[in-house]
């Protein structure tokens, strides 16, 4: 996923400006070749960035990891934001979150949707690294917002709430894998669809 700019971009400064370059590009290439598969000089190269830029931005290629995982977090904070902006309810927030999760899957990626790109990342990082922390605080957040709109559904009902979101939280994470498998936001799609079908009946 790449950011879109802003209607009316604001000059950045020259170190700012590479720094951006460099996210842009990491995001382009660990999303289609994988974090271990990308070099620093593929990176700069396809920057258009001299190499000591990005040592100027970054202390490592592991601190350019943390980077790429937390823009596309708030990548999808973005998305999430603006399906809940409709939501009426505790029903339609929970929706909303399936909603950003399709909007992801239907972006144009260069070589086709592959899945969620912080599990992507994190299967390739070793255990303890502090970017398999970082894709676990993601995660965490998106099943805390379940939570959040379940319990607008069941209040007073924090026993229920909770499962609940967990529940759609697996259901969500599965249908993103087979989707990134497929390569469509199909499964995704069915899941929202069974997660609306869920909430019915409470």
């Amino acid at each position: 996923m790449t950011g879109t700019a802003s209607a009316t971009p604001r000059p950045r400064k020259r170190q700012g400006a590479a720094r951006q370059k460099l996210l842009d590009a990491a995001a382009r290439r660990f999303y289609a070749d994988g974090v271990s598969a990308t070099g620093i000089d593929t990176i700069t190269a396809e920057a258009g960035v001299a190499k000591m830029s990005l040592y100027n931005n970054f202390a490592s290629k592991a601190d350019l990891v943390r980077a790429y995982l937390d823009a596309r977090h708030e990548e999808w904070l973005d998305l999430y934001r603006h399906r809940l902006a409709g939501a009426r309810d505790g029903r339609d927030g929970v929706l909303a979150v399936f909603d950003a999760y399709a909007d992801h899957a239907r972006f144009a990626y260069e070589r086709g949707f592959r899945g969620c790109g912080l599990l992507n990342a994190a299967a390739e990082l070793p255990a303890g690294d502090e970017g398999r922390t970082a894709v676990r605080r993601h995660k965490e957040e998106v099943e805390a917002l379940l939570e959040e709109h379940v319990g607008r559904l069941l209040p007073g009902r924090p026993e229920e709430a909770r499962p609940l979101a967990e529940h759609l939280a697996f259901l969500l994470e599965g249908a993103m894998a087979r989707a990134g498998l497929e390569g469509t936001a199909t499964r995704v799609e069915h899941a929202r669809a069974m997660a609306s079908d869920l909430l019915d009946r409470l």
